[in-house]
């Protein structure tokens, strides 16, 4: 089945949405939104958080714990979760699974570790990309998409596969909020490296693009933001076009 997954970033409990990463504006109350989609028939949730402090955290739980409250679809959740602790406190909420990636990248064992914990089917690693045109090739960006790490993106995908990763979810930066279409170029070359489900993110501005992206890749779902946020499309008015063209979409 394709999954058609909205995205809230979250930040000091607000709603939020940039450009590449930057220039964040407040657009509402996660739960709300979240809500929202659960009754549109979204397929799955996943919530971001891009701060780091204690008390964001702490926040992020009874976020979390609201959500919960009014969504029947599974979520996920990610940012800030740089260990094992951080890791138990966030399922103990009863989300689905969660998502590292700077940690993971910093801290490579802290995926086998989480998988012997709780088996890979709970764990998503979150990979944030961008293409270096000075280098020739696409490397792996933490630290919320501002630092690049001295690490190919296709090497990292193979890495995560090989310590046990249940899935991955893929950030292409250079599409992040520019409405332009997914990195189909990169995505279509990572599903067939690797043999893990792959939630691609980044550049959706239209229907066409997710069927685009499901048509030309293997990858297993789409997530999407902005477009959603400001009811620019409905995820129906997605699944209505996929029911059509793509093979397993309800």
């Amino acid at each position: 089945m394709k999954k058609i997954i909205p995205c809230l970033d979250t930040k000091h409990g607000h709603l939020v949405k940039g450009v590449n990463f930057l220039n964040m504006q407040h657009l509402g109350d996660p739960v709300e939104y979240a809500k929202k989609y659960s009754d549109a028939g979204a397929d799955e949730l996943v919530v971001l958080d891009i701060a780091k402090t204690l008390e964001q955290l702490n926040m992020r739980v009874e976020m979390v714990e609201e959500i919960l409250k009014v969504v029947d679809i599974p979520v996920t959740v990610g940012g800030g979760l740089a260990s094992i602790e951080d890791i138990d406190r966030a399922l103990a909420t009863g989300i689905s699974g969660i998502a590292i990636n700077s940690a993971a990248v910093l801290n490579p064992d802290l995926i086998n570790q989480t998988v012997a914990k709780y088996g890979s089917e709970r764990l998503t690693l979150a990979v944030d990309v961008s293409y270096d045109e000075a280098k020739g090739d696409y490397y792996v960006y933490t630290h919320g998409g501002q630092k690049q790490v001295d690490l190919k993106a296709f090497d990292w995908l193979k890495e995560c596969e090989a310590r046990g990763a249940g899935r991955l979810l893929i950030t292409s930066i250079d599409h992040d909020g520019v409405k332009t279409g997914f990195d189909i170029k990169f995505l279509k070359a990572a599903s067939e490296l690797v043999d893990l489900p792959i939630i691609a993110s980044g550049g959706a501005g239209n229907v066409q693009h997710f069927v685009d992206l499901f048509e030309e890749t293997g990858v297993e779902g789409g997530l999407a933001a902005s477009i959603f946020h400001r009811d620019e499309i409905t995820i129906q008015d997605v699944k209505d076009a996929l029911a059509t063209t793509v093979e397993g979409v309800e």
